[in-house]
């Protein structure tokens, strides 16, 4: 582990004022919520921050607070198992529970928070190595190098984005809370990624997310979420997809889909709703948003996986969504 200077912060003020003094730039700082990512990221030398602001004692950022009116609100620090456990979460928002319950093990949903989920840095095969192995093939263009080995002579990161929450809030239409020495802002979780893997999201280094909205009209939808791994727990999605259904009686009256850990950012899929709303959700209907699932997911060589099988799998998880949503299958 690289040496560095931990910041324990007992409230919001006192963590923003930590940010205003010590990011001087965007390395300089890194944020430790749940750390299920961020320590070992930091043992193979891919963060060295000379400060690492540890957040764990921030009470005001955890919790699930229903707001009559709006929806709920959840802070950043909550954990994923809670999540898991909320009767609020499972009965209004049930397609946000199904994602959480893929994350990782229950250990390390005890550990992991929401906001870390949303956070959570990009993922490459040429990326998530030992400095020992990164620096016998040159680095890479996310990290001490300015070669792409996923798209050679691209200047463009392609580290794919692998949390299984924000596809599932995406189909919610969440919106995030982001503080700073200047105050809060409120914004769409979908304008919070970049597309980029190497600088993921809309974060300054003197910014913190604090809390995550859900809003009241997409309370009730039905939802589910499908996921491909390695291995049938732990691992980390190398395709991902989300599906969100209004349904009055069998009729759809609103529908979303979305996909993660097959571009740099997760992605609404466009479209999706409109092979579905105003119909009744049967197979061929399934199969067209696979469809447009499958051609909006651009994986590369990011994983042992092939592009191709990830695709051709996001198609599949994506007609499995749907119908999971439907109560078909």
């Amino acid at each position: 582990m690289p040496s560095f200077t931990l910041l324990k912060p007992r409230t919001l003020q006192h963590a923003v004022e930590f940010l205003a003094k010590f990011s001087t730039d965007s390395t300089a700082v890194q944020i430790l919520a749940g750390g299920t990512d961020l320590l070992p990221s930091m043992k193979q030398r891919l963060f060295t921050p000379a400060y690492v602001l540890d957040v764990r004692g921030v009470e005001e950022l955890k919790g699930i607070r229903g707001i009559a009116g709006h929806g709920v609100e959840i802070g950043a620090l909550t954990t994923l198992s809670a999540i898991e456990d909320s009767g609020l979460i499972a009965r209004s928002y049930p397609v946000l529970r199904e994602a959480a319950i893929t994350v990782a093990s229950p250990i390390l949903r005890n550990m992991g928070t929401l906001g870390g989920n949303i956070c959570l840095d990009t993922r490459c095969l040429w990326y998530n190595q030992s400095l020992q192995w990164r620096k016998s093939c040159n680095f890479c263009i996310k990290k001490d190098g300015d070669l792409c080995h996923v798209a050679p002579g691209g200047t463009k990161c392609w580290a794919a984005f692998s949390a299984d929450t924000p596809a599932a809030l995406l189909c919610l239409d969440a919106e995030i809370e982001i503080a700073s020495p200047s105050g809060f802002r409120r914004v769409p979780l979908k304008g919070f990624y970049t597309g980029e893997g190497d600088r993921r999201f809309a974060l300054k280094a003197n910014e913190l997310l604090t809390r995550i909205f859900l809003p009241e009209k997409t309370a009730g939808y039905h939802g589910a979420y499908k996921k491909l791994r390695m291995r049938g727990s732990i691992d980390y999605p190398l395709a991902g997809v989300a599906c969100a259904l209004k349904l009055k009686g069998k009729m759809v009256e609103d529908a979303r889909v979305a996909i993660t850990a097959v571009n740099p950012a997760p992605l609404l899929v466009a479209n999706a709703e409109h092979a579905l709303i105003g119909r009744e959700v049967n197979e061929h209907h399934a199969m067209v948003v696979g469809e447009l699932a499958a051609r909006t997911a651009k994986p590369l060589t990011t994983s042992l996986l092939t592009p191709e099988y990830r695709r051709e799998m996001v198609r599949v998880y994506a007609k499995r969504a749907v119908m999971a949503a439907a109560g078909l299958n």
